[in-house]
C-alpha cells in the first residue's frame, strides 16, 4: 500500500515539476524527456532483472547445496540466542535464520552479488511461514530494515572508485563509512524493535550489540595500522576467501552426507531463474517513477530548496553539493553511483565534496530498490511499516555521514 502512494506521488511531483518548467521557464523539450526516460527506465530494469538471473541461479543453487547439506540449519543454530530474540515468530531451527545471517554477512563484507540471492532466498522462506500471504509480517520487516540500513564493514566497491578516479589514499573513507553504517543500522534496529514491542534491555540483545561494537572498535584499530597498499590487499582476499570458503563448505559438507551436490545445485537453480523473472515487473514499476522524477528536474528543485533553506538557518552550505547521492541512494543504487562518480569528477576525488559523496553511498543501502525486488519475489503488497523505518534508518545513516564528513575532512 505505501509503495503504491509513492509511486503515484513520484508521477504526480513530476508532473506538476514539468509543468511549470514548460509554462515559467519555456522548457517545451521536458515532457519528451520524461517519456525517454519511462522507456529507459523500463529497459534497465529488464536489463537489471536479466543480469540478476545468472547470479541469482548461481547463488540459490549454492543454498540449496548448503540446505541439503545441513550447513544452513547449523548456522541457523549459531545466530539462534541472537535471532530468536529478535524474530520471535520464527521457529526455531527454521533455515530462515541461517539465510538472514548470511545475507546480513554478506553485505557486512561488501559481497552485493552474494547478498541479493541469499536475501532473496530468506524472504521466501519467511513467506512460508507468513500466515498473510499479501501482508509483511515482523520477520520480514525487521530482516528487511536491517537489510536496507546497510552495515557495511568493507566498502571494496567505493574504494575502487576512488582509486580509479585519482584519490592519494582511497580508503581514507573507511571508517567514516563504518561508523555512518554503524548508526544507521542501529537506529533502523532500533525503530522496529520500538514497533514490534522487543524488549531491547534484554541481556543477549544488550550483549550483542556491546559485542558487535567492540568488534567494531577493534578492526577499526587493526585498519589503522595498516598502509593504503595493505588495506587493498587484506579487503579483496579477505572478501574473495570468505566467498568462495562458503561454496566449499557448503559442498564438503553435502558430499560427506551423501548428498547429491549437482541435482541440489540445479533444483536451486531453477528457483533462481524463477525469482529473477517475477521481479521483473516490480522492478520496472519502481525505476520508471524514479526515472520521471529525475527527468522531470524535480530532484534540481529539491537541492536547490534545500541549499536556501540551509543559508538561512547560517548553516555550513559545503555539503549541499553532495546531497543528490544522499537523496538519490535510497531510490537507485546505479542512480547514487553515477551521482557518487559525478561528484568526485567535479569537485575531485580528495575533495570535501568528493569524499563525503562516498561516504553517503556507503552509509545506507537502495530501500526502494529493495524492499521493490525483496517483496514483489514473494508477492508482498502490504508493507506496513518497512518503509517508514527503512527510510528512518537512512537518514541517520546520511546525517551521520554529514557529521563524519565534517569530523574528518573539513
Amino acid at each position: 500500500m505505501i509503495l503504491n502512494y509513492i509511486w503515484i506521488g513520484f508521477l504526480l511531483i513530476a508532473f506538476v515539476v514539468a509543468c511549470i518548467q514548460a509554462l515559467f521557464y519555456g522548457n517545451t523539450q521536458i515532457f519528451s524527456d520524461i517519456i525517454n526516460s519511462t522507456f529507459d527506465s523500463a529497459k534497465s530494469g529488464f536489463e537489471i532483472s536479466l543480469g540478476l538471473t545468472g547470479v541469482l541461479s548461481l547463488w540459490l543453487g549454492i543454498m540449496k547445496i548448503g540446505e541439503n547439506g545441513g550447513v544452513i540449519k547449523t548456522f541457523s543454530r549459531l545466530v539462534a540466542p541472537f535471532f530468536t530474540k529478535i524474530f520471535p515468530e520464527i521457529p526455531k531451527d527454521h533455515p530462515a535464520m541461517g539465510s538472514i545471517f548470511m545475507n546480513i554477512s554478506a553485505n557486512m563484507l561488501g559481497l552485493d552479488n552474494a547478498a541479493t540471492p541469499m536475501g532473496l532466498r530468506a524472504m521466501k522462506e519467511l513467506q512460508e511461514i507468513n500466515p498473510n500471504k499479501e501482508q509483511a509480517s515482523n520477520p520480514m520487516i525487521m530482516f528487511l530494515v536491517l537489510n536496507t540500513s546497510g552495515l557495511t564493514i568493507l566498502p571494496i566497491s567505493i574504494m575502487v572508485y576512488r582509486a580509479q578516479l585519482g584519490a592519494i589514499n582511497p580508503a581514507d573513507v573507511f571508517l567514516p563509512i563504518l561508523l555512518a553504517t554503524f548508526f544507521s543500522t542501529l537506529v533502523g534496529f532500533i525503530s522496529v524493535a520500538i514497533m514490534q514491542k522487543i524488549n531491547l534491555f534484554n541481556k543477549t540483545i544488550l550483549l550483542t550489540l556491546l559485542g558487535l561494537t567492540i568488534f567494531i572498535g577493534g578492526l577499526i584499530y587493526f585498519i589503522g595500522q595498516l598502509s593504503r597498499e595493505q588495506l587493498s590487499v587484506y579487503s579483496n582476499f579477505t572478501a574473495a576467501f570468505i566467498l568462495f570458503s562458503v561454496i566449499i563448505s557448503f559442498v564438503s559438507m553435502a558430499a560427506i552426507r551423501k548428498v547429491n551436490v549437482y541435482d541440489s545445485f540445479i533444483e536451486g537453480a531453477k528457483d533462481g531463474f524463477k525469482v529473477a523473472v517475477g521481479i521483473i515487473p516490480y522492478l520496472i514499476a519502481i525505476l520508471v517513477a524514479i526515472g520521471v522524477f529525475r527527468a522531470s528536474g524535480a530532484m534540481e528543485f529539491m537541492i536547490d530548496g534545500i541549499g536556501r533553506f540551509v543559508a538561512l538557518l547560517g548553516i555550513n552550505t559545503e555539503f549541499v553539493e553532495a546531497l543528490p547521492t544522499a537523496l538519490m541512494k535510497p531510490l537507485s543504487g546505479s542512480g547514487a553511483r553515477g551521482m557518487m562518480i559525478d561528484a568526485m569528477n567535479t569537485y575531485g576525488a580528495d575533495s570535501f565534496v568528493g569524499r563525503l559523496a562516498c561516504i553517503v553511498q556507503g552509509s545506507t543501502e537502495t530501500t526502494f530498490y529493495i524492499l521493490a525486488v525483496y517483496f514483489g519475489s514473494v508477492g508482498i503488497k502490504n508493507t506496513r511499516y518497512a518503509l517508514g523505518c527503512g527510510l528512518l534508518a537512512d537518514l541517520a545513516g546520511i546525517i551521520a555521514a554529514i557529521l563524519m564528513g565534517y569530523l574528518f575532512f573539513f
